[in-house]
């Protein structure tokens, strides 16, 4: 099946699986946050580029294969923003969020934290996630820097007051024993990331809201600037990003949990957080693809949900627009 998958013919901006499909979404979204496309250099870059150029120009040179398209499409989608044109930031690439993550997320699991480094840690991790959020919107209306600014203030002012107040109320929660206060701190990071994310989606690309979002037409053409599908980008960018920190904040408490009752771990002290970082890793990296393949990127609506100055642009019964991720 894999083998006639790869061999499907090249079709320019779809994905070469089906995204009406969780099981598709997730293969395409594999690809999307494949970490080698981190080592892609610009020479790589540029002939991406210009073969997908020929393609679509008619120009192709003779002797290109399906492969050699997808495998181009792939590189310019893991690197260059859709709507802009423009490179995403290494660290905030989909491809980098695992690589660059990680770190954050083992600090945040880390046991005995006091309160600065609770600051500190939901401070870069909310930091993390907003230019994260902010350079994978969908970016159709341009977005002041002013208001950039005011997003991520309140984001991360959000999430460290929510983690926090959280830690606060289990330091003062004298009827736990002391290893039980120690395994529900672990916990904290969840409810506290999970809400914190919300916030975070919403305050980062509150202008979508007020303006709007470009929707299109099968042909690919803009047929108006919609805010009722920008509530529903953010909404479903907003569930994403509470299932994305379950597994990630979750797992690893349960399993460290185990894994430090070992012989090997009690006696060598030192491998704890070697280990723990690994598992972490493995967490996030079986979090994120699951998480973004619940809605395709590029989703669809019914233009009779929209507004209706969009249904009388149009004589199709629905429209696309770009969820961002």
């Amino acid at each position: 099946m894999e083998e006639m998958t790869a061999c499907r013919p090249f079709q320019l901006g779809k994905s070469r699986f089906d995204q009406n499909t969780f099981s598709g979404r997730l293969k395409h979204f594999l690809e999307v946050i494949d970490p080698r496309t981190l080592l892609v250099s610009q020479s790589h870059l540029n002939e991406s580029v210009k073969l997908l150029d020929d393609f679509k120009h008619g120009t192709l040179p003779p002797g290109v294969s399906d492969e050699q398209l997808w495998q181009a499409q792939k590189i310019k989608q893991a690197i260059i923003h859709p709507d802009t044109g423009e490179k995403i930031f290494m660290p905030f690439r989909m491809s980098g969020y695992v690589p660059f993550g990680t770190p954050i997320v083992v600090g945040l699991l880390l046991p005995n934290q006091t309160l600065a480094s609770t600051v500190f840690w939901q401070w870069l991790n909310q930091s993390h996630n907003a230019c994260v959020n902010y350079s994978n919107r969908n970016a159709t209306k341009p977005t002041a820097a002013s208001k950039f600014l005011l997003g991520y203030l309140g984001a991360v002012t959000s999430a460290v007051s929510i983690a926090v107040g959280l830690n606060v109320l289990i330091q003062k929660a004298s009827k736990f024993s002391p290893a039980t206060r120690v395994l529900v701190q672990r916990f904290v990071p969840f409810p506290a990331v999970a809400t914190a994310n919300i916030c975070n989606v919403v305050l980062m690309r509150h202008t979508e809201l007020s303006e709007g979002i470009d929707v299109l037409d099968a042909a690919g053409n803009v047929v108006g600037t919609s805010k009722i599908a920008a509530r529903h980008a953010l909404l479903e960018t907003a569930l994403t990003r509470v299932v994305l920190p379950m597994p990630i904040l979750v797992l690893p408490p349960v399993i460290m949990a185990f894994l430090e009752r070992l012989p090997l771990l009690q006696t060598h002290r030192k491998l704890v957080l070697p280990v723990h970082s690994l598992v972490c890793l493995a967490a996030f990296g079986l979090a994120l693809p699951l998480a973004i393949s619940l809605f395709p990127q590029m989703s669809q609506i019914e233009v009779s949900q929209l507004e209706p100055e969009i249904a009388m642009a149009t004589d199709g019964e629905v429209v696309t627009y770009n969820k961002g991720l």
